[in-house]
């Protein structure tokens, strides 16, 4: 679906749930009607919302919240009715389902090969790699940050009222004892690595204690397993500086790794994914990087498009 496809929708969503809280006025009544002339999408996509409610009749409770809600709940019952309009079901969605559109309602996101870096109200600070969804809330009571998708490196800070500072994934939870420390979220699973001091990491269903990772550690868990810590791999953070630094990593696996850097296809052909390479790549020039893989290695890159690269022997032909 287009983005801007997305876009309408999330904002037929976002209508609805105010006017099912009771919590629009007269002026944005008014904001909405012309919200709904301006663009013949918009007006399409009210008719979705209509179509829906007709067909159904009822709908989720935590879609038809009674009064305004906090923010948060706001965002949730957004988010639900949302991917209803995507569906076309009124049925119960799980987290695994629900996991790809709260993505593009993230608060922070950003897009293949983008990179950003923010300094949280607390003085945290916070960068944000390629392809990221993070939601961020503090209160008076915690500062939790909600990991969507992709990949984070958080350095805290220290906090006057001592508040904890969290992580959650869709596996579980990371909480910081004042620390540097990266997570990324990905296939089921979520990994962990720390720079400095520790965290302790408790996956959403499991039964044990919190498992304590300390500086230069890492592990990978599912939402019921945790794995054994194991070393940091170093260079990980290069990300956050630019550079994808590896040590005799396999071919397959680097293209894997830059191809989360470039829009399109990227690929390997499996007679050349065993061969090793090491060094610091820019991450901003994925082009120069695969032109130059001929230089040290017996392979060329093929392009068919500017979205579609493919890295194979040298001597292939065609």
């Amino acid at each position: 679906m287009a983005d801007l496809e997305r876009k309408t929708l999330e904002a037929a969503a976002t209508w609805f749930v105010q006017f099912n809280a009771g919590a629009v006025d007269d002026a944005e009544r008014s904001a909405w009607q012309e919200w709904l002339q301006r663009d013949p999408a918009h007006a399409r996509a009210w008719a979705r919302v209509e179509k829906l409610q007709r067909q159904f009749g009822s709908l989720p409770g935590e879609v038809a919240l009674p009064t305004l809600a906090g923010v948060q709940a706001r965002r949730r019952a957004v988010l639900k009715f949302f991917a209803l309009l995507l569906t076309g079901t009124a049925g119960a969605l799980s987290f695994r389902e629900l996991a790809p559109y709260e993505s593009w309602l993230a608060e922070q996101r950003t897009g293949t090969g983008q990179r950003r870096r923010l300094r949280l109200e607390d003085g945290s600070q916070l960068d944000i790699n390629t392809a990221s969804a993070v939601d961020i809330h503090f209160d008076s009571q915690w500062r939790c940050l909600r990991l969507l998708q992709g990949e984070i490196l958080v350095t805290t800070a220290s906090d006057v009222g001592q508040r904890p500072f969290i992580v959650d994934t869709p596996q579980g939870r990371i909480r910081a004892h004042g620390t540097c420390f990266g997570v990324r979220c990905e296939g089921g699973q979520t990994r962990v690595g720390v720079l400095q001091s520790a965290v302790s990491v408790q996956p959403l269903r499991h039964p044990g204690p919190p498992l304590r990772l300390e500086a230069g550690q890492s592990v990978d868990f599912s939402d019921v397993l945790i794995g054994s810590p194991r070393s940091l791999v170093e260079g990980g953070e290069a990300w956050t500086r630019g550079m994808l630094s590896v040590v005799e990593w396999r071919l397959d696996d680097f293209i894997r790794e830059l191809s989360r850097y470039r829009p399109g296809y990227l690929g390997c052909d499996p007679s050349v994914a065993g061969l090793r390479l090491s060094g610091a790549f820019a991450i901003d020039r994925t082009d120069t990087v695969l032109e130059n893989l001929a230089l040290s290695l017996p392979v060329r890159v093929r392009f068919l498009t500017r979205y579609w690269a493919r890295v194979e022997p040298a001597s292939t032909v065609g």
